[in-house]
């Protein structure tokens, strides 16, 4: 007689909480959508899958999260603010005396005869202490003054355009790991549906509705495809190298949202290259110069120098002297003129290089703006009637295929063309992208 054996007991399994169930849900259905329509898809639920993450789930690094990182942590910003705080240390000093001057010694000390080598008996042997101090003229001191105030503007001036520099290329660094993820994307889907075409191949083949050689160059060109995706990963490596470079370790995150470019209104963006950060050094530095300028220009007033000695005789009255002492710049225009005329000339080349590098950058501008034009219509064509070209041309052709008037390579040739059509949608998008980011940072504000 059969006993039933009691069941072991079952051990509760834990449970998936309903917010992260669905949340993994929805992230499943992301994933599983076609490619065309992940990014709107990607825009309403990833703030859904965000929210309401455990702590230990991985962020996402966006457009503008990357470039304050980069403002943050780079290290060529830490070394310019650091000559800022340098340069603000020292002027304390730059316009303060001279350290004064101590002198101890022994005046008229005997060294013949029965007084030899004695401090006490001969009356002219002094043991003597002297302070001496040095005093620039108000004007060399004033001009020391100038500089080191000179000197922390320009200071400031440089990190706020190296700022802007690392803004912008922390920017276009984020820009080429999201635009060759975006070709990478493209490309997995290309192979997706070659894929389901290849495997059609056998059964079309046995019907003798294709050759067999269609198989060999199906194959043939699938091998071309995972060369470009071999190619596709190592430029993402390489971009995220370079963003590594700018935000560190948050480099390795998934990038998340697209990038928010302002509008560019090319008027008023030639209005405000004045005030373009690259400019904003030049005035201090010219100030610089000036403040030199005048220094060498002070040394034709000459300084000048107190001195005052304490003399102890041990036998007789001790004795005090004053002295004062005066430069006498008699060889000014063989001496200070000719310095003060090469620092003039310092002014001048501060001047012409401000003037070279407002050109520069009006030339630059102006490039950049017609090449933006010029990319803004190819896209326009591409993203209309370059789509729906490439489009008719797959229909068409496979059509003609399935009716056996096409070879498979007029297939494979359609699809492909219409795979660079894509690739140089994206291309272009990433060319505007990176022309926006340059122009905006043309007249940054920091």
């Amino acid at each position: 007689m059969f006993r039933s054996r009691p069941l072991p007991a079952r051990t509760p399994q834990p449970r998936t909480p309903r917010p992260l169930l669905i949340r993994t849900l929805l992230a499943r259905a992301l994933l599983a959508r076609p490619l065309l329509a992940r990014p709107l898809l990607a825009r309403t639920l990833l703030p859904i899958l965000l929210a309401g993450a455990p702590p230990g789930a991985t962020a996402a690094l966006t457009f503008d999260e990357a470039q304050q990182l980069a403002r943050q942590s780079a290290p060529v910003l830490r070394a310019q603010q650091a000559s800022v705080e340098g340069s603000g240390a020292a002027l304390a000093s730059a316009g303060t005396l001279p350290d004064p001057r101590l002198t101890v010694g022994i005046d008229n000390l005997p060294i013949q005869g029965m007084d030899a080598w004695s401090t006490t008996r001969d009356s002219m042997t002094m043991q003597r202490v002297t302070l001496m101090q040095e005093v620039p003229n108000r004007a060399k001191r004033d001009a020391r003054v100038a500089m080191g105030q000179a000197r922390i503007e320009r200071d400031r001036a440089l990190l706020a355009a190296n700022r802007v520099q690392v803004g912008r290329e922390a920017a276009l660094a984020w820009l080429g790991v999201h635009y060759a993820e975006k070709r990478q994307a493209l490309l997995a889907e290309f192979r997706r549906e070659n894929r389901l075409l290849h495997d059609t191949l056998g059964a079309r083949i046995a019907a003798m509705r294709a050759m067999p050689a269609d198989l060999t160059m199906a194959r043939q060109d699938a091998l071309m495809v995972d060369d470009r995706a071999d190619q596709l990963a190592r430029d993402i490596v390489r971009a995220r190298a370079e963003l590594r470079r700018w935000v560190g370790e948050r480099a390795a995150e998934p990038l998340a949202g697209e990038p928010l470019l302002p509008p560019v209104q090319p008027e008023a963006l030639r209005a405000r290259l004045a005030q373009a950060a690259e400019l904003r050094p030049y005035a201090p530095m010219r100030e610089m110069a000036a403040a030199e300028m005048s220094e060498l220009a002070a040394e034709a007033r000459g300084d000048w120098a107190w001195e005052l000695s304490y003399s102890r005789r041990p036998k007789y009255d001790d004795m005090i002297s004053v002295m004062l002492t005066f430069d006498l710049p008699w060889q000014r225009e063989r001496r200070q003129q000719p310095a003060v005329d090469a620092k003039r000339r310092e002014v001048e080349r501060v001047e012409h290089e401000r003037e070279e590098m407002v050109r520069r950058l009006a030339g630059e501008a102006d490039a950049m703006l017609a090449e933006l034009q010029a990319m803004d219509a190819m896209h326009a064509r591409q993203s209309g009637p370059g789509l729906q070209l490439a489009a008719e041309r797959i229909a068409l052709q496979t059509a003609a295929y399935e009716a056996g008037r096409a070879e498979l390579g007029a297939v494979l040739a359609a699809r492909t063309q219409a795979l660079e059509t894509r690739m140089k949608l994206i291309e272009l998008e990433a060319e505007r992208a990176a022309v926006r980011v340059r122009l905006a940072a043309l007249v940054a504000e920091e």
